[in-house]
C-alpha cells in the first residue's frame, strides 16, 4: 500500500496518464538535454582553445587540440581535475533539469510544484536529510583523516571564492536528476501502474544503468549497485514523504560532500578542498570505499525516513 502523501501527490499525474505522453515527454527531455549540452560544450572548446594558444588565434589545430584535452579529463581514469572541467560537466544537466518542468507542463498540463511536491513538505524533507547526513559524514570523514589523511586540494582562498556558485551548479545537477527520474517519471508511471517495481524499480534500474563508465574499470558492477541502492532509496523517501525533498536532500548533501569537500582520487576533484590519498592497490581500495558509502547511504536514508514518519 502506498503513503497517503505520495497518493496525494499524484492527483495532476493522473488526469493525463497516458504512456504516449510520456514517452513524448522522455524524448523532449532528451531533446533539451542535446539542445543545451552543444553549446557549452562548444564554449568550452573555444575557452580550452584560448588556454591553449593566444587569444587572438583560435585556430582549428587549436581548437582540435582543446575537443582532445576536454575529452581526455572527462573520460580518463585521471579524474575530472580542474575547477573549469567540473563547472562544465555541473552545466550539462540545464537540459536535464528545465526539460522535465516543461514536458510535464507540454504533455500532462501539470505545474512544476506537482513535480518537487507543496512547499513546506520540500523543505522539511531537504533540511532533514541534510540534517541526518552532515553528522553522519562528519563521522565518517573525521575517521578518513585518522586512518589514512586526504592531501590538500584547492587552496581555501580559492574554494571559497568557487563555493557559492558550486553550490547552485550541484542543486542543478541533482535537481535534474531528481526531476526527470524520481520526479516526472516515477510520478508519472506511478499515476498509471499500481506494481511497485514499475514505478519504483523501473526510474531506479534507468538511473544506475546512466552511471555506467569504462573508466571504473573491474568495479563497474559495484559502481552501478550503488546507483540503483540510491535510485531505490531515494525512490523511497519519495513515496513516504509526498515530495522530492528528502531525496533531493540526501542527493545533495552526499555529492556536495564528494565534490566539494573530500573528493575520491582519479575522480571529480576539480573543486575539492581534499582529497584522499591514491592507494598502493586502487582496484581493492575503490571497492571498500563504495561498500562503504553505500552502507553510510542506507544509514543516512534510514535516520530520515524513520525522522519524516514517525
Amino acid at each position: 500500500m502506498r503513503a497517503s502523501a505520495f497518493e496525494a501527490s499524484l492527483a495532476e499525474a493522473r488526469d493525463y496518464p497516458q504512456l504516449w505522453r510520456l514517452g513524448l515527454g522522455l524524448v523532449f527531455i532528451a531533446f533539451m538535454y542535446v539542445a543545451i549540452v552543444i553549446p557549452i560544450t562548444v564554449g568550452a572548446i573555444f575557452i580550452r582553445a584560448r588556454q591553449i594558444a593566444a587569444p587572438e588565434d583560435p585556430t582549428p589545430l587549436h581548437l582540435v587540440s582543446a575537443l582532445g584535452s576536454l575529452q581526455a579529463e572527462l573520460t580518463g581514469a585521471t579524474g575530472i581535475a580542474t575547477p573549469e572541467s567540473v563547472f562544465f560537466l555541473l552545466a550539462t544537466f540545464l537540459g536535464l533539469f528545465v526539460g522535465p518542468l516543461l514536458a510535464a507542463a507540454a504533455f500532462h498540463f501539470r505545474g512544476p510544484g506537482s513535480l518537487f511536491g507543496d512547499l513546506p513538505e520540500w523543505t522539511e524533507g531537504f533540511l532533514t536529510a541534510l540534517a541526518m547526513l552532515v553528522p553522519v559524514y562528519a563521522v565518517m570523514i573525521g575517521l578518513g583523516f585518522l586512518v589514512d589523511a586526504p592531501v590538500p586540494g584547492l587552496p581555501l582562498a580559492e574554494w571559497l571564492r568557487f563555493l557559492p556558485f558550486a553550490l547552485v551548479m550541484i542543486f542543478i545537477q541533482i535537481g535534474a536528476e531528481e526531476l526527470v527520474f524520481r520526479g516526472y517519471l516515477q510520478q508519472q508511471l506511478a499515476a498509471r501502474f499500481a506494481a511497485r517495481w514499475i514505478w519504483m524499480g523501473l526510474p531506479a534500474v534507468l538511473f544506475a544503468a546512466l552511471h555506467w563508465s569504462p573508466v571504473a574499470g573491474a568495479n563497474m558492477p559495484l559502481v552501478l549497485l550503488s546507483a540503483l541502492v540510491f535510485g531505490l532509496l531515494a525512490a523511497d523517501l519519495t513515496e513516504k514523504t509526498g515530495s522530492l525533498g528528502a531525496a533531493m536532500g540526501l542527493h545533495f548533501g552526499n555529492n556536495a560532500v564528494g565534490i566539494l569537500g573530500v573528493a575520491t582520487a582519479n575522480t571529480i576533484t576539480g573543486l575539492a578542498l581534499y582529497v584522499t590519498p591514491e592507494p598502493i592497490s586502487a582496484g581493492g581500495a575503490q571497492t571498500l570505499s563504495i561498500v562503504v558509502s553505500i552502507a553510510v547511504l542506507v544509514l543516512v536514508w534510514w535516520l530520515t525516513r524513520r525522522r519524516l514518519t514517525r
